[in-house]
């Protein structure tokens, strides 16, 4: 544990110091991928120039610095180690090695032509050391052909060979380049630098540990000897300036051992070279550079939205390597960890993006002070089985772990985690997939007599399986760690199979199936705000409604991002429930592409050409475009184009008004996409139908997808919700009334204005002091004050929008009876049926319901029939309202015109205003009263926004929330989303 190095705390970050021979000293190494070909070389070369004149410290006496690079074999593809490799692997099978011995010369030589044309003797005398190793390789290589025996010792002395050149390359490139600058006047410090064979100083102990021990005592020695000889050749030489300067290339993994023959450091050896190099030189610190921006909070391949982390302790960078980060392997920080009397900082950099700061790996990281980021990082180990042993023979009997471990052991199974719960009837362990099958064998070879007895009831194994796991020094003492990790995998669906956490709390590991370890990673790494929570959207019926929502949708991307991480991408629509799905162009794992507002006109216009109903001209052609129509497409396939398994939250908002798509959502739930409607034909249709909605809702138990209906009765008014929360905070609702339809609410202001109405809305402009915008009247000829005909109302609600398209619809109460079902599901009342509340309802005009009628021409006769009703409600001080009611306590549904007193909430109601009231044992005197327009599609737009919010706000909280340190669970400071202004109507 590097906490516990003394010198750690007492030596600034900041703070540079004298190493080796009271020099300044700074390690840089390249891997393979850095030296690939002449133009990598070229951009390692002028990042080793950059750092070897760049500033050590802001003072302006800034100490001159020496410069250690550390290089690795040309990478590239095929990489020269492992064409190197491959030959001795030819050679055992007395394979022709000739060809790949070719082309290694032809990957040199085709460098060495780009790096040096001008200079062939440089040229020449580095080719001809390149294919005299090759000659000496290829004497080698004969012996093991005749062997027929590929010799570990023979393997890594070939194998090293790669190092040696690409170092020897480098160091004749800068010389070859400071020659050039040495021209130059201005040039007042001249650096040397000098090619070091790392086999002259690393010396490894190969009998102290498995894979060797680096024996610093003669490593040291060695250390001084190579300097002494440099220094003494660089005084000789005839180009040696008082002003020259020191610089070190070293090849990277190679060594040898203590009996003094060529060996590797093996596995990550090029790293570990820097590593021991820069604790040699008691370096301020060591640069990798690599092909990556640094250490990452996830593997890109699996969570496209990883990030690179700026810090991170040794500690969290070594359990992060273990579960697979391949930026740096562990070994490669234990000399930086050890080094004395200083630790050493280790750099990841980009060697493709040099001035990107990249991640610093030292003991302690500061970025823990910010609670929200707790947790740096997360990975995973793929292909591992899950071993279960189970009985009560192994409660409470003393050595059952020893027999078990030890028994694997001799086996040589590596076991990576291990669970067991304290009544230690199971002991559950994880260990590589390819050597389940061995483990269970072996498990029942030793515990065969209690297997008889059935003290040992099973062994079990489970497979393939993955470890995810969650890695930060700042998950100790801080509480909610493990609900946040847990929660986020149960809110994606992710059943844990086994849970292992150390007493340091520096690491939360849990076992999943493999199959869904990919969306386990994206679950997590957004839960903990390292990724934002990515939500698959489908919209369904782009009329007015449909196309508001988009505007919202798009206009409030980057504000939901920024405020609560959650990227919303819409991936899928269907302008109409019997119109072609347009999908995006490029939907890829990943991918950020949503499909906007211009994107959706014109796929219409595409549609429209197609179907001849507009011009062909209109429509541009780009390949870049976003969204594309797919043909064949329809309504039972929209989910295919939106459900993915790697993500967690898919939604569909369905803005129609539309009876088949209502049929679709018990599938859509069934698929595990949540679904926000403002359609409420699926709760309102047949009782089989309500039936298989409410069993799809509880298809995966509290992990079942939602359905969010709030939408459905009231638009963008709170009634199912303030309905919802009267029942769980125990109130007891006894009854429901209300005007529930805004085209009947008009329609009945209309005929029946109450006296004097225009006095209110002259006290609202005056009293609310330019808050309140207008008046009453909804059109400038329209006096609402004044009573009209039934007919007029008609017209103008027609002319508004406030109708359906069918005003049947509204006229016959059928709106006004699918509200009154949703409302009556949510009381517990089941068993309506849709017909039963419509015909025993009271019809405004009972004629128009079974002839075919022009609504814009009704006949004079129904006119004077509504108007004997208007006339006898006044004549009694009352006006005429439509009024929708359900007695709770006698579970009776119905809707009449009712006569209103003039001053009650139902008679000063607004014209295409709803007004809803709740009588419940705690309002019994004074009811609850909701009331406000429901209708208009930016309002409606933003109610179903705010309920896919609602949905989301217990796994993605707003920014602000933070983990609290003391509490006993999360505190959660709210933060509200950005107010968007509406869009005009069409």
């Amino acid at each position: 544990d590097v906490s516990d190095h003394p010198e750690a705390s007492e030596h600034p970050e900041d703070e540079v110091h004298t190493g080796f021979e009271d020099k300044y000293w700074l390690v840089h190494k390249f891997g393979g991928t850095s030296v690939a070909n002449a133009d990598c070389f070229r951009k390692v070369a002028d990042i080793v120039e950059s750092q070897a004149k760049s500033p050590l410290t802001d003072s302006s006496e800034d100490p001159q610095k020496s410069i250690a690079v550390v290089v690795s074999a040309m990478g590239g593809k095929p990489k020269t180690t492992d064409l190197l490799l491959k030959t001795v692997s030819l050679a055992a099978e007395r394979g022709d090695v000739e060809p790949t011995l070719q082309f290694i010369t032809e990957k040199h030589k085709t460098c060495l032509l780009d790096l040096f044309p001008n200079d062939p003797d440089e040229r020449d005398r580095l080719l001809g050391i390149i294919q005299q190793d090759l000659q000496n390789i290829a004497d080698i290589l004969k012996t093991v052909a005749l062997m027929k025996w590929q010799a570990s010792r023979i393997s890594e002395l070939v194998s090293g060979y790669g190092e040696l050149w690409s170092a020897q390359i480098l160091t004749a490139l800068l010389r070859h380049r400071q020659a050039e600058k040495s021209d130059n006047a201005m040039e007042v410090t001249v650096h040397e630098y000098v090619y070091l064979d790392a086999r002259r100083l690393i010396i490894v102990d190969e009998d102290a540990i498995q894979n060797g021990a680096i024996d610093w005592d003669s490593s040291e020695i060695k250390m001084k000897q190579v300097y002494n000889e440099e220094i003494a050749k660089l005084t000789a030489s005839a180009t040696s300036s008082p002003n020259s300067v020191l610089h070190f290339v070293m090849t990277g993994y190679v060594a040898t051992n203590t009996q003094g023959v060529a060996t590797t450091l093996q596995r990550d050896g090029s790293d570990y070279s820097a590593s021991i190099l820069g604790r040699l030189l008691q370096a301020n610190s060591i640069t990798i550079w690599t092909d990556v921006n640094g250490v990452l909070t996830a593997d890109p391949r699996r969570v496209p939205h990883a990030q690179v982390v700026g810090e991170v302790s040794f500690n969290e960078a070594m359990e992060l390597a273990y579960f697979g980060a391949k930026v740096i392997h562990p070994k490669t920080m234990q000399p930086a960890i050890s080094a004395k009397p200083y630790q050493i900082p280790i750099y990841i950099r980009n060697t493709f993006e040099p001035t990107f700061p990249g991640t610093r790996i030292f003991s302690t990281s500061t970025r823990h002070a910010d609670l929200d980021k707790v947790v740096c990082g997360f990975s995973s180990i793929e292909d591992i089985a899950l071993v279960n042993v189970e009985g009560s023979g192994l409660m409470g009997v003393p050595g059952v772990a020893k027999r078990l471990f030890g028994r694997l052991e001799e086996s040589n199974i590596n076991v990576i985690l291990i669970s067991q719960a304290s009544s230690e009837h199971t002991v559950t362990f994880a260990t590589v997939a390819s050597k389940a099958s061995l483990a269970k064998e072996t498990i029942e070879d030793e515990f065969s007599r209690e297997l008889r007895v059935n003290y040992v009831q099973s062994v079990d194994v489970i497979a393939p399986c993955a470890i995810i796991a969650a890695v930060g020094d700042g998950m100790a003492h801080t509480s909610g760690v493990s609900s946040r990790f847990f929660s986020a995998l149960g809110d994606a669906k992710i059943n844990v199979l086994a849970v292992a956490q150390g007493s340091s709390e520096r690491n939360i590991s849990a076992v999943v199936l493999a199959r869904e370890s990919t969306r386990a990673l994206r679950a997590v790494h957004a839960a903990f705000r390292l990724s934002h929570t990515t939500i698959r959207v489908g919209i369904v019926g782009m009329n007015e409604l449909g196309q508001s929502l988009l505007r919202l949708l798009e206009a409030q991307r980057d504000s939901l991002r920024s405020t609560f991480d959650l990227e919303l991408q819409v991936c899928a629509m269907l302008p109409k429930p019997d119109s072609e799905v347009v999908a995006l162009k490029k939907d890829f794992d990943g991918g950020s592409d949503s499909i906007g507002y211009n994107d959706y006109e014109l796929a219409q216009e595409e549609m429209e050409a197609k179907s001849g109903q507009a011009p062909s001209s209109k429509i541009t052609f780009n390949e870049e475009k976003v969204a594309q129509i797919v043909p064949s497409s329809r309504l039972n396939s929209l989910h295919t184009f939106l459900f993915r398994t790697d993500y967690s939250n898919h939604v569909i908002f369905d803005c129609t008004n539309d009876e088949e798509v209502g049929k679709r959502h018990a599938d859509w739930l069934k698929a595990g996409i949540n679904i926000v409607t403002a359609n409420n034909m699926g709760l309102s249709g047949p009782k089989s139908q309500r039936d298989e909605l409410e069993r799809a809702e509880k298809t995966m138990g509290k992990n079942s997808a939602q359905y969010l209906r709030g939408v459905t009765v009231g638009g963008g008014l709170p009634i199912i919700s303030t309905m919802r929360s009267l029942l769980q905070s125990g109130d007891r609702i006894r009854r429901v009334d209300g005007i529930f339809s805004t085209s009947l609410s008009f329609i009945m202001f209309r005929i029946s204005p109450p006296s004097d109405i225009s006095a209110c809305s002259k006290f609202d402009e005056s009293f609310s002091k330019g808050a309140f915008h207008g008046d009453l009247n909804l059109q400038a000829s329209t006096d609402i004050g004044q009573a009209c005909s039934f007919s007029q109302a008609v017209k103008e609600a027609i002319a508004l929008g406030l109708m359906e398209e069918d005003p049947t619809n509204d006229l016959s109460n059928e709106y006004t009876s699918r509200v009154l079902m949703v409302l009556a599901r949510e009381l517990g009342m089941v068993d309506l049926e849709l017909s039963d509340i419509q015909n025993g309802s009271d019809k405004v005009v009972e004629s128009i319901l079974h002839t075919s009628v022009d609504y814009h021409n009704l006949p004079k006769e129904m006119d004077e029939q509504v108007k004997k009703r208007v006339d006898a409600a006044k004549s009694r001080g009352c006006v005429l309202r439509h009024i929708a009611s359900i007695n709770v306590k006698e579970r009776s549904v119905e809707i009449k015109l009712v006569e209103v007193p003039e001053h009650h909430v139902f008679a000063v109601n607004s014209p295409s205003c709803e007004c809803v009231r709740f009588f419940t044992h705690r309002h019994m005197a004074y009811p609850l009263t909701i009331q406000g327009p429901s209708a208009g599609a930016d309002s409606t737009a933003s109610a179903l926004l705010a309920e896919l919010l609602q949905l989301m706000r217990g796994k993605s909280s707003p920014r602000s929330v933070a983990l609290s340190r003391s509490g006993s669970s999360a505190s959660l400071r709210s933060s509200s989303i950005g107010y968007l202004p509406p869009s005009p109507t069409k």
